[in-house]
Protein backbone atom coordinates (compact mmCIF):
# COMPACT_ATOMS: atom_id res chain seq x y z
CA UNK A 1 0.00 0.00 0.00
CA UNK A 2 0.94 3.64 -0.51
CA UNK A 3 0.34 5.25 2.92
CA UNK A 4 0.53 8.97 3.72
CA UNK A 5 0.32 10.27 7.30
CA UNK A 6 -0.77 13.89 7.64
CA UNK A 7 -0.53 15.85 10.90
CA UNK A 8 0.38 19.34 12.02
CA UNK A 9 2.93 19.37 14.83
CA UNK A 10 6.00 17.06 14.65
CA UNK A 11 6.51 17.03 18.42
CA UNK A 12 5.26 14.99 21.36
CA UNK A 13 3.07 11.92 21.30
CA UNK A 14 1.58 12.33 17.83
CA UNK A 15 5.03 12.48 16.29
CA UNK A 16 6.18 9.45 18.26
CA UNK A 17 3.04 7.55 17.20
CA UNK A 18 3.49 8.38 13.51
CA UNK A 19 7.22 7.54 13.56
CA UNK A 20 6.59 4.12 15.10
CA UNK A 21 3.66 3.38 12.82
CA UNK A 22 5.48 4.52 9.69
CA UNK A 23 8.57 2.49 10.59
CA UNK A 24 6.54 -0.66 11.14
CA UNK A 25 4.58 -0.13 7.92
CA UNK A 26 7.78 0.39 5.96
CA UNK A 27 9.25 -2.80 7.44
CA UNK A 28 6.09 -4.62 6.30
CA UNK A 29 6.80 -3.57 2.71
CA UNK A 30 4.51 -0.57 2.33
CA UNK A 31 5.51 2.77 0.79
CA UNK A 32 5.05 5.47 3.42
CA UNK A 33 5.21 9.26 3.46
CA UNK A 34 4.67 12.10 5.94
CA UNK A 35 3.18 15.59 5.55
CA UNK A 36 3.46 17.96 8.51
CA UNK A 37 4.22 21.49 9.71
CA UNK A 38 7.60 23.08 9.01
CA UNK A 39 7.38 25.83 11.63
CA UNK A 40 7.15 23.53 14.69
CA UNK A 41 10.05 21.70 16.28
CA UNK A 42 13.78 22.31 16.16
CA UNK A 43 17.11 20.54 15.93
CA UNK A 44 15.93 17.63 18.08
CA UNK A 45 12.92 16.97 15.84
CA UNK A 46 15.13 17.31 12.73
CA UNK A 47 17.33 14.58 14.21
CA UNK A 48 14.28 12.35 14.69
CA UNK A 49 13.26 12.89 11.07
CA UNK A 50 16.76 11.92 9.97
CA UNK A 51 16.33 8.66 11.85
CA UNK A 52 13.32 7.59 9.76
CA UNK A 53 13.85 9.40 6.46
CA UNK A 54 15.39 6.39 4.72
CA UNK A 55 12.31 4.34 5.64
CA UNK A 56 9.90 6.74 3.96
CA UNK A 57 9.69 5.86 0.27
CA UNK A 58 7.13 8.63 -0.28
CA UNK A 59 9.28 11.19 1.53
CA UNK A 60 8.90 13.84 4.23
CA UNK A 61 7.02 16.95 3.13
CA UNK A 62 7.00 19.92 5.52
CA UNK A 63 5.02 23.10 4.92
CA UNK A 64 3.89 25.89 7.28
CA UNK A 65 0.64 24.98 9.09
CA UNK A 66 -0.88 27.30 11.66
CA UNK A 67 -2.38 25.84 14.83
CA UNK A 68 -5.92 27.21 14.46
CA UNK A 69 -8.19 27.34 11.44
CA UNK A 70 -8.23 30.69 9.64
CA UNK A 71 -7.39 32.55 6.41
CA UNK A 72 -3.76 31.53 6.85
CA UNK A 73 -4.79 27.94 6.04
CA UNK A 74 -5.61 28.68 2.41
CA UNK A 75 -2.10 28.45 0.92
CA UNK A 76 -0.87 25.55 3.13
CA UNK A 77 -4.07 23.64 2.39
CA UNK A 78 -3.68 24.10 -1.35
CA UNK A 79 -0.03 23.04 -1.19
CA UNK A 80 -0.89 20.02 0.96
CA UNK A 81 -3.54 18.93 -1.54
CA UNK A 82 -1.06 19.18 -4.42
CA UNK A 83 1.44 17.02 -2.53
CA UNK A 84 -1.19 14.40 -1.69
CA UNK A 85 -2.46 14.31 -5.25
CA UNK A 86 1.08 13.80 -6.54
CA UNK A 87 1.75 10.96 -4.06
CA UNK A 88 -1.50 9.14 -5.03
CA UNK A 89 -1.91 7.23 -1.75
CA UNK A 90 -4.10 4.21 -1.15
CA UNK A 91 -4.28 5.25 2.51
CA UNK A 92 -4.53 8.83 3.78
CA UNK A 93 -4.31 8.85 7.58
CA UNK A 94 -4.85 12.14 9.38
CA UNK A 95 -3.65 12.59 12.97
CA UNK A 96 -4.89 15.36 15.26
CA UNK A 97 -7.46 18.01 14.40
CA UNK A 98 -5.67 19.71 11.48
CA UNK A 99 -4.39 16.48 9.95
CA UNK A 100 -7.84 14.94 10.33
CA UNK A 101 -9.52 17.75 8.40
CA UNK A 102 -6.90 17.80 5.66
CA UNK A 103 -6.86 14.04 5.15
CA UNK A 104 -10.60 13.66 4.89
CA UNK A 105 -11.33 16.69 2.72
CA UNK A 106 -8.40 16.12 0.35
CA UNK A 107 -8.97 12.36 0.26
CA UNK A 108 -12.56 13.01 -0.75
CA UNK A 109 -11.39 15.44 -3.45
CA UNK A 110 -9.11 12.73 -4.85
CA UNK A 111 -12.01 10.29 -4.90
CA UNK A 112 -13.98 12.79 -6.95
CA UNK A 113 -11.28 12.26 -9.60
CA UNK A 114 -11.72 8.46 -9.34
CA UNK A 115 -8.68 7.93 -7.15
CA UNK A 116 -8.76 4.82 -4.93
CA UNK A 117 -7.96 6.23 -1.50
CA UNK A 118 -9.28 5.35 1.96
CA UNK A 119 -9.53 8.15 4.57
CA UNK A 120 -8.68 7.59 8.23
CA UNK A 121 -8.66 9.81 11.29
CA UNK A 122 -6.99 9.50 14.71
CA UNK A 123 -7.91 12.41 17.04
CA UNK A 124 -5.04 12.02 19.57
CA UNK A 125 -6.99 14.33 21.87
CA UNK A 126 -6.96 17.37 19.59
CA UNK A 127 -10.49 18.66 19.08
CA UNK A 128 -11.71 16.53 21.98
CA UNK A 129 -9.93 18.80 24.46
CA UNK A 130 -12.40 21.57 23.60
CA UNK A 131 -15.54 22.17 25.66
CA UNK A 132 -19.02 22.13 24.15
CA UNK A 133 -19.88 25.19 26.27
CA UNK A 134 -17.44 27.65 24.65
CA UNK A 135 -17.89 29.39 21.27
CA UNK A 136 -14.56 28.05 19.99
CA UNK A 137 -15.39 24.57 21.21
CA UNK A 138 -18.79 24.63 19.51
CA UNK A 139 -17.16 25.67 16.23
CA UNK A 140 -14.42 23.02 16.38
CA UNK A 141 -16.80 20.20 17.35
CA UNK A 142 -19.29 21.27 14.65
CA UNK A 143 -16.48 20.99 12.10
CA UNK A 144 -15.76 17.47 13.36
CA UNK A 145 -19.38 16.51 12.79
CA UNK A 146 -19.28 18.05 9.31
CA UNK A 147 -16.29 16.04 8.10
CA UNK A 148 -17.22 12.73 9.75
CA UNK A 149 -19.23 11.56 6.69
CA UNK A 150 -15.97 11.81 4.72
CA UNK A 151 -14.28 9.28 7.02
CA UNK A 152 -13.79 5.60 6.20
CA UNK A 153 -12.75 4.75 9.78
CA UNK A 154 -11.75 6.46 13.02
CA UNK A 155 -8.89 4.90 14.99
CA UNK A 156 -8.91 5.98 18.64
CA UNK A 157 -5.84 5.45 20.83
CA UNK A 158 -7.86 4.91 24.03
CA UNK A 159 -11.34 4.03 25.22
CA UNK A 160 -11.45 7.40 26.94
CA UNK A 161 -10.87 9.14 23.61
CA UNK A 162 -13.65 7.09 21.99
CA UNK A 163 -16.05 7.93 24.82
CA UNK A 164 -15.14 11.64 24.66
CA UNK A 165 -15.86 11.65 20.95
CA UNK A 166 -19.27 10.09 21.55
CA UNK A 167 -20.09 12.59 24.31
CA UNK A 168 -18.97 15.72 22.45
CA UNK A 169 -19.60 14.87 18.79
CA UNK A 170 -21.86 11.81 18.84
CA UNK A 171 -21.37 8.11 18.29
CA UNK A 172 -19.40 7.69 15.04
CA UNK A 173 -21.57 6.79 12.07
CA UNK A 174 -18.51 5.41 10.30
CA UNK A 175 -16.54 2.34 11.44
CA UNK A 176 -14.36 2.99 14.49
CA UNK A 177 -12.02 1.07 16.76
CA UNK A 178 -9.64 1.50 19.69
CA UNK A 179 -5.97 0.62 19.11
CA UNK A 180 -3.60 1.54 21.93
CA UNK A 181 -0.20 3.10 21.27
CA UNK A 182 2.67 0.63 21.23
CA UNK A 183 6.39 0.58 22.00
CA UNK A 184 9.40 -1.07 20.34
CA UNK A 185 11.68 -3.67 21.92
CA UNK A 186 14.39 -1.15 22.78
CA UNK A 187 11.88 0.85 24.84
CA UNK A 188 11.57 -2.07 27.24
CA UNK A 189 15.24 -2.09 28.18
CA UNK A 190 15.87 -0.76 31.69
CA UNK A 191 17.36 2.75 32.05
CA UNK A 192 19.72 3.34 34.96
CA UNK A 193 19.38 6.63 36.84
CA UNK A 194 22.40 8.93 37.26
CA UNK A 195 23.94 9.13 40.73
CA UNK A 196 23.26 12.88 40.85
CA UNK A 197 19.72 12.63 39.47
CA UNK A 198 16.94 14.93 40.70
CA UNK A 199 14.11 13.65 42.87
CA UNK A 200 11.49 14.23 40.15
CA UNK A 201 11.46 14.50 36.37
CA UNK A 202 9.07 15.99 33.81
CA UNK A 203 9.44 15.22 30.09
CA UNK A 204 7.08 16.78 27.59
CA UNK A 205 5.74 19.87 25.93
CA UNK A 206 5.91 23.13 27.87
CA UNK A 207 2.23 24.08 27.75
CA UNK A 208 -0.43 24.40 30.44
CA UNK A 209 -2.42 21.43 29.12
CA UNK A 210 0.49 19.19 30.14
CA UNK A 211 0.68 20.72 33.64
CA UNK A 212 4.32 21.79 34.24
CA UNK A 213 3.00 24.77 36.20
CA UNK A 214 1.06 22.45 38.52
CA UNK A 215 4.16 20.34 39.09
CA UNK A 216 6.26 23.40 40.00
CA UNK A 217 3.70 24.72 42.47
CA UNK A 218 3.11 21.23 43.91
CA UNK A 219 6.84 20.77 44.44
CA UNK A 220 6.97 24.00 46.44
CA UNK A 221 4.05 22.89 48.62
CA UNK A 222 5.52 19.40 49.06
CA UNK A 223 8.73 20.89 50.45
CA UNK A 224 6.71 22.52 53.22
CA UNK A 225 5.23 19.10 54.07
CA UNK A 226 8.51 17.16 54.18
CA UNK A 227 10.59 19.96 55.72
CA UNK A 228 13.50 19.82 53.25
CA UNK A 229 14.31 20.79 49.69
CA UNK A 230 13.21 18.69 46.70
CA UNK A 231 14.78 18.80 43.25
CA UNK A 232 13.31 18.44 39.77
CA UNK A 233 14.34 18.50 36.12
CA UNK A 234 11.94 19.63 33.40
CA UNK A 235 12.81 18.54 29.84
CA UNK A 236 11.05 20.00 26.84
CA UNK A 237 10.16 23.13 24.94
CA UNK A 238 7.13 25.20 24.09
CA UNK A 239 5.61 28.66 24.09
CA UNK A 240 4.87 28.62 27.84
CA UNK A 241 8.41 27.68 28.93
CA UNK A 242 9.53 31.28 29.78
CA UNK A 243 6.55 31.59 32.11
CA UNK A 244 7.51 28.39 33.92
CA UNK A 245 11.10 29.58 34.31
CA UNK A 246 9.75 32.79 35.84
CA UNK A 247 7.47 30.82 38.17
CA UNK A 248 10.43 28.79 39.45
CA UNK A 249 12.28 32.00 40.23
CA UNK A 250 9.26 33.57 41.96
CA UNK A 251 8.87 30.51 44.22
CA UNK A 252 12.57 30.48 45.14
CA UNK A 253 13.22 27.10 43.51
CA UNK A 254 15.84 28.15 40.96
CA UNK A 255 18.68 26.35 42.77
CA UNK A 256 16.96 22.96 42.56
CA UNK A 257 14.51 23.05 39.63
CA UNK A 258 16.31 23.13 36.28
CA UNK A 259 15.18 23.11 32.65
CA UNK A 260 16.66 21.24 29.69
CA UNK A 261 15.94 21.46 25.97
CA UNK A 262 14.29 18.43 24.30
CA UNK A 263 16.41 15.27 24.22
CA UNK A 264 15.81 11.55 23.58
CA UNK A 265 13.46 10.37 26.30
CA UNK A 266 15.72 7.53 27.43
CA UNK A 267 18.52 10.05 27.99
CA UNK A 268 16.13 12.23 29.96
CA UNK A 269 15.15 9.28 32.17
CA UNK A 270 18.67 9.27 33.63
CA UNK A 271 18.13 12.76 35.06
CA UNK A 272 15.41 11.99 37.61
CA UNK A 273 14.27 9.24 39.97
CA UNK A 274 10.47 9.53 39.63
CA UNK A 275 8.76 10.70 36.44
CA UNK A 276 5.75 12.97 36.97
CA UNK A 277 3.04 13.36 34.30
CA UNK A 278 0.90 16.24 35.68
CA UNK A 279 -1.42 16.63 32.68
CA UNK A 280 -4.77 18.38 32.79
CA UNK A 281 -5.96 16.34 29.77
CA UNK A 282 -4.59 13.46 27.70
CA UNK A 283 -5.53 10.76 25.19
CA UNK A 284 -3.03 7.93 25.76
CA UNK A 285 0.36 9.57 26.41
CA UNK A 286 3.51 7.85 25.23
CA UNK A 287 5.51 9.24 28.14
CA UNK A 288 3.57 7.02 30.56
CA UNK A 289 4.26 3.92 28.46
CA UNK A 290 7.90 4.84 27.90
CA UNK A 291 8.44 5.41 31.62
CA UNK A 292 6.99 2.04 32.60
CA UNK A 293 8.85 0.23 29.83
CA UNK A 294 12.13 1.68 31.11
CA UNK A 295 11.16 0.45 34.63
CA UNK A 296 11.04 3.98 36.03
CA UNK A 297 8.68 4.89 38.89
CA UNK A 298 5.88 7.20 37.75
CA UNK A 299 3.24 9.50 39.19
CA UNK A 300 0.49 10.60 36.78
CA UNK A 301 -2.77 12.48 36.91
CA UNK A 302 -5.98 10.49 36.55
CA UNK A 303 -7.06 12.00 33.22
CA UNK A 304 -7.83 10.76 29.73
CA UNK A 305 -6.60 7.28 28.89
CA UNK A 306 -3.90 7.20 31.59
CA UNK A 307 -6.01 4.96 33.89
CA UNK A 308 -6.21 2.45 31.02
CA UNK A 309 -2.45 2.03 31.47
CA UNK A 310 -2.09 2.46 35.24
CA UNK A 311 -5.44 1.15 36.45
CA UNK A 312 -3.81 -1.93 37.99
CA UNK A 313 -1.52 0.33 40.05
CA UNK A 314 -3.89 2.91 41.58
CA UNK A 315 -1.19 4.34 43.87
CA UNK A 316 0.45 5.84 40.77
CA UNK A 317 -2.61 7.97 39.95
CA UNK A 318 -3.57 11.31 41.46
CA UNK A 319 -6.25 13.93 40.81
CA UNK A 320 -5.17 16.75 38.44
CA UNK A 321 -4.79 19.55 40.97
CA UNK A 322 -1.88 21.13 42.83
CA UNK A 323 -2.93 20.03 46.33
CA UNK A 324 -3.27 16.37 45.38
CA UNK A 325 0.03 16.41 43.51
CA UNK A 326 1.81 18.08 46.43
CA UNK A 327 0.50 15.52 48.92
CA UNK A 328 1.56 12.54 46.79
CA UNK A 329 4.95 14.05 45.95
CA UNK A 330 5.59 14.53 49.68
CA UNK A 331 4.63 10.90 50.36
CA UNK A 332 6.98 9.67 47.63
CA UNK A 333 9.84 11.83 48.90
CA UNK A 334 9.40 10.33 52.37
CA UNK A 335 9.97 6.74 51.13
CA UNK A 336 10.83 6.54 47.39
CA UNK A 337 11.93 2.89 47.62
CA UNK A 338 8.52 1.81 48.91
CA UNK A 339 6.79 3.79 46.17
CA UNK A 340 8.89 2.15 43.43
CA UNK A 341 7.41 -1.23 44.43
CA UNK A 342 3.89 -0.05 43.52
CA UNK A 343 4.46 0.06 39.74
CA UNK A 344 2.53 -2.13 37.26
CA UNK A 345 3.95 -5.47 36.15
CA UNK A 346 6.60 -4.89 33.47
CA UNK A 347 5.76 -8.02 31.45
CA UNK A 348 2.08 -7.10 31.40
CA UNK A 349 2.88 -3.64 30.00
CA UNK A 350 5.03 -5.24 27.30
CA UNK A 351 2.25 -7.64 26.31
CA UNK A 352 -0.44 -4.97 26.16
CA UNK A 353 1.46 -2.16 24.47
CA UNK A 354 3.76 -3.52 21.75
CA UNK A 355 4.39 -1.56 18.53
CA UNK A 356 4.04 -4.60 16.27
CA UNK A 357 0.59 -5.37 17.67
CA UNK A 358 -0.41 -1.73 17.13
CA UNK A 359 0.80 -1.69 13.50
CA UNK A 360 -0.85 -5.02 12.66
CA UNK A 361 -4.17 -3.86 14.08
CA UNK A 362 -4.00 -0.59 12.13
CA UNK A 363 -3.22 -2.47 8.92
CA UNK A 364 -6.26 -4.69 9.45
CA UNK A 365 -8.42 -1.54 9.68
CA UNK A 366 -6.85 -0.19 6.47
CA UNK A 367 -7.47 -3.39 4.52
CA UNK A 368 -11.06 -3.71 5.70
CA UNK A 369 -11.81 -0.20 4.45
CA UNK A 370 -10.10 -0.80 1.12
CA UNK A 371 -12.10 -3.97 0.55
CA UNK A 372 -15.38 -2.13 1.13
Amino acid sequence: MRIVHCFRSPVGGIFRHVRDLASAQSAAGHQVGIICDSSTGGAFEDHLFDGIRDKLALGVHRIPMQRHIGPGDIFPAFKTYRIIRKLQPDILHGHGAKGGVYSRIFGSALRAFRSRVARFYSPHGGSLHFSKSTPTGKLVLALERTVEPLTDAIIFVSRYERDSYAAKIGHPKCPSTVIHNGLTDIDFEKVETNADAADFLYVGMMRDLKGPDMLIRALSQAEERVGHKLSAVLVGDGADKPRYVQLVQELGLADRVVFHDPMPVREAFRLGHVVVVPSRAEALPYIVLETLAATKPILATQVGGIPEILGQAPATLVQPNIAALAERIADIATDPAAYAKKMPDHDDIRRRFGASAMANAVEDVYRTALRS
